[in-house]
Order: C-alpha cells, then structure tokens, then sequence
C-alpha cells in the first residue's frame, strides 16, 4: 500500500481477487546464501491486463484460482494498510478499502493505518497525529466494521518495529539495493540526504505482514517487488533459524513465519490520475485536479470531472491503448455504479464527453456523499473513534507478541 500503501497492498477489484500460488521451491540451502534475485529472468512476474501488487517470484502463470475462506472455525487471514499522509483519494478507495469490505466477511482481516511508512521522507509532524486519526475515520466510513475486522495504527503495536530490526539482521544489503521504488523516490528526494528508513522500509512492510502469520496480501504494481522481497524474507528466516534449530532452543520447530500469497484482482488494478491516463492517481501529484478525494465537496468533484483530461475521438471504449484517459475514466464509473463491464461498454459506446462527464460526476456524488456524512459523525465522537483503534491494537497485538517471542527465542535471545 508507491508510498500509499495499500495503498500499502494494493487492490482494486469489483468481484473477487485471485490467489495465485507458489511454485514447489525445493528448498535449496544455496538460495539463502547469495542474494536472490528480486527480478529473475526465469521468475516472471505474471500479471493480469497489465495492473496489479502482482505476483513475483515463485508463482503460477497458468490459471490460478479465487481463494476461498475456510469453513473451519478458523478464518484465513488477510492484512493491509494505508499511510496517513495526504487525502484519500478515489484510487486508494477503489484501489483497496472499497475491497476490504468484502473481505472482511470471509476472513480474518486486520486494516490499519502505516504510520511508521509516512516518516521515510519529510512530513510534517503537526499534522501527522491529525491525519491518522482522519484515515481511520475514513476506513469506517467506507463501511469497514469492527466487529469482523481489526482497524489500528501501526506504531499502537511495538513489535512492528521489533521484528523489523531483527528482520533487519537477516536481510542483505543488495536485495534492498534493488528495490526501484528506493532508486527513484531517492533520486527525487536529493540523493544522499535521504533518511536511512525509505532504503529499509520494505523490511518493515515484511514485518508488518509476517508478524501476523498472513495467509494472503492484496497487492499492486508499485509494491509487487516488495512483497517478493517480504516471501524471499521468509523463507530465509525459516531456513537460518527455523526447522530442528528452533526445536534444540526449546521452540516448536518448523517454519517460524507462515508465507504469505498474493491475492490478485480480476481487473482495474489502478485508477489513473485524472490529467494523465498514463499515470497513477496519487496522493503525491502536485495538482489536486489529477484525483477525486473522498471528502471533495459536489462542487468540487464537478469541477474536477468537467476539467479532467479526455480526446477527441467519437464514442467511447475501454482497453484502447490510444485512448488512456478514455478507458480509466469508464473504469471509475464501472466501479463506481457498480455495472458490468459489458453493461457500461453498452451504455456509453455512443455518448460524448459532454454526456458522460455529467453521468460520471452525478455518479461519483452519489456513491460518496454516505461516506462523508458518515465521516463527520465519527470524527466528531472522537471517544468512539479512539476505543475502536484501542481495541484494534489490543486484538493486533495479541498476534502479534506471539510471533515476536517465537523469533525472539528461535533467534537465541535471552527472554526476561
């Protein structure tokens, strides 16, 4: 869930996501010996209409299958996330919270806010408090429930950053040197003076998701080498630390870290920015025209929309490669209805912009007026919103101590 994690793990999605599975990997000592690597030739990356938090390493490329939740008593569970800094826009809601509220009724699901993940470069620390607060308002308003999932702050649960040292400890230096996201954001940000977290915190993000034994992450284009990372991590803790040599220090032996599977939506893995169709909506983009933020006012999204970036061409049609901002302006308003595919490609094949602008905005407007309404009562129950983060963590942490003390122990610590 870049930097917006979810958009930490990412997912956007209008029926169920898919899970793609591991290759048998033979378990080789030698792989954890050199660095592995991140963007093999002979590991490819499988995609899906070219969007996603893919798949990476190890997986199937021949048809992989919808995940399906136990019907023990035990749920499979699923994690994800998204940063506090900025607004939530469209894309972070369709691109992932509008997905976890289907989720959240088959599995065991934890949503929290990365608060840890928005300090990799300069923020303000005025309004980092503040923004928390606003993105779990807002994961509520979107109809997350309580009562199935566990809504929390990162830095609420301490072993985030525990794990994430010991992590450290095993993680070579070279796997994260390949990490692009670290190339660019780097060069962005003037090379040299950056801090030391946006080089190391894909070690963080695998903590965030190991320390909940996580069965499956939603993810997307811009964290799919993070999340290899996070199952190459794994796998090498388990190997230098797990099987007989945990057992000998008194643990249970075995695997030390359950690896996670990605989960792959069907279509529309992003929402593109509203004055490019070549880029991704982002929290990041100097002009606030490129995105729709959930709390926008009607005005506002109408002005938005009508000043968005389109073509000349007659009619529209979505997947044509000419037409960028044709197909992701008919993709918002797929997810946004609710309709099928077919069904918008129908309704709109004839129409011009000076029809569909105006059907896009009434549409988005009306889909986004519940959530803002609902945002405001919870933000001004600040008592309601803190228990709901209050018990999160509590539940989180439960989970999460456990995997902690098993490293702690299986890595040879001295407990208290």
């Amino acid at each position: 869930m870049g930097r917006a994690l979810l958009s930490h793990f990412l997912i956007v999605s209008n029926s169920s996501p898919r899970l793609v599975s591991s290759l048998s990997r033979g378990g080789l000592p030698s792989k954890y010996c050199k660095t592995p690597g991140l963007i093999r030739q002979n590991r490819n990356l499988a995609t899906h209409n070219g969007c996603g938090f893919r798949c990476y390493c190890n997986v199937s490329l021949s048809e992989p299958t919808a995940p399906v939740a136990s019907s023990s008593s035990v749920k499979k569970r699923i994690v994800s996330g998204v940063q506090p800094t900025g607004s939530i826009h469209l894309g972070n809601y369709l691109g992932a919270i509008k997905n976890w509220i289907a989720l959240q009724n088959s599995y065991e699901t934890l949503f929290f806010i990365v608060d840890l993940h928005a300090i990799t470069l300069p923020y303000d620390t005025q309004q980092l408090s503040k923004a928390t607060r606003e993105t779990a308002a807002i994961y509520l308003a979107c109809g997350i429930d309580n009562s199935k999932a566990s809504v929390f702050v990162q830095s609420h649960v301490r072993a985030h950053v525990e794990l994430m040292w010991l992590l450290s400890s095993a993680t070579p230096i070279g796997w994260l040197n390949k990490m692009i996201q670290f190339k660019e954001k780097s060069h962005k940000a003037g090379g040299e003076n950056v801090g030391v977290a946006l080089l190391t915190y894909p070690v963080l993000m695998a903590s965030d998701i190991l320390l909940y034994q996580s069965d499956f992450v939603p993810v997307g284009e811009d964290q799919k080498q993070h999340l290899e990372l996070t199952r190459e991590l794994a796998e090498r803790v388990n190997y230098l630390y797990g099987g007989r040599k945990w057992k000998k220090l008194g643990g249970r032996g075995g695997a030390i870290f359950k690896v996670p599977e990605p989960l792959i939506p069907p279509a529309g893995a992003r929402v593109m920015s509203l004055t490019d169709g070549l880029s991704k909506m982002s929290k990041s983009a100097p002009s606030d025209q490129s995105r729709i933020n959930l709390l926008d006012p009607k005005d506002v999204i109408a002005n938005k929309i009508k000043r968005c970036k389109t073509d000349s061409s007659a009619g529209l049609e979505f997947d044509n490669l000419e037409r960028p901002e044709c197909n992701n302006l008919l993709s918002i308003y797929q997810l946004i209805s609710g309709k099928t595919k077919g069904e918008v490609a129908e309704e709109c094949q004839n129409m011009n912009w000076g029809t569909f602008k105006p059907l896009l905005t009434d549409a988005l407007i009306e889909h986004l007026h519940p959530i803002q309404v609902r945002y405001e009562e919870i933000m001004s129950d600040s008592a309601y919103l803190d228990k709901v983060l209050a018990d999160g963590a509590a539940k989180a942490a439960d989970i999460a101590d456990a995997t902690l003390n098993n490293v702690y122990q299986a890595m040879g610590f001295l407990r208290r």
